[in-house]
């Protein structure tokens, strides 16, 4: 267990002074002039994505703050409650494909209050791993190169995340339950 323990704590230093020690050595690239001008490049393309990524958090802030989120969890929770799917990580499952940084402090609150070793604490983790945040993706990468007619892959990223929720209670079901 300290080898695992010493390896998942070394493992990510080890990259970051590997593979710029590789390219400057073996690849014959000079490291940091590569590393400037991929900023230099990726600059302009951080300026477009701004309004989009405001446009988002703004969305984002208004959902949570007016009540559409507690009002949506109203809505679900006969259906819910018949099915055995536990209500107190279901806000995690409609956050998270809007907001990352909000389905990750739910899922925080998840861990703090019930234990990441708990069954919902197990669902929570495995929720976050098993879906996106679909809404911010397509934001961003669809911002970044224009494209405008998002209908279709809004429908197929939310229908893969409910795939993940569901696919998540699934499994910590059969696993944990």
């Amino acid at each position: 267990m300290a080898v695992i323990t010493f390896l998942s704590t070394m493992i990510i230093p080890a990259m970051l002074a590997f593979i710029p020690l590789y390219a400057a050595f073996f690849r014959k690239v000079s490291v940091y002039e590569s590393f400037v001008e991929g900023a230099k490049e990726g600059f302009p393309t951080a300026i477009q994505l701004i309004p989009h990524l405001v446009g988002m958090m703004v969305a984002v802030s208004i959902f949570r703050e007016t009540g559409a989120l507690q009002f949506y969890l109203g809505l679900l929770k006969p259906v819910l409650t018949w099915l055995h799917f536990p209500m107190e990580v279901l806000p995690l499952g409609l956050l998270r494909p809007i907001s990352g940084a909000g389905a990750l402090a739910y899922a925080e609150s998840i861990f703090r209050t019930y234990g990441p070793d708990s069954f919902l604490g197990r669902l929570a983790a495995t929720m976050q791993g098993s879906t996106d945040t679909t809404m911010y993706v397509l934001t961003v990468y669809f911002g970044a190169v224009g494209i405008r007619r998002t209908l279709y892959a809004v429908k197929v990223g939310l229908l893969a995340d409910l795939a993940g929720i569901l696919a998540a209670w699934l499994i910590v079901s059969l696993v944990f339950g």
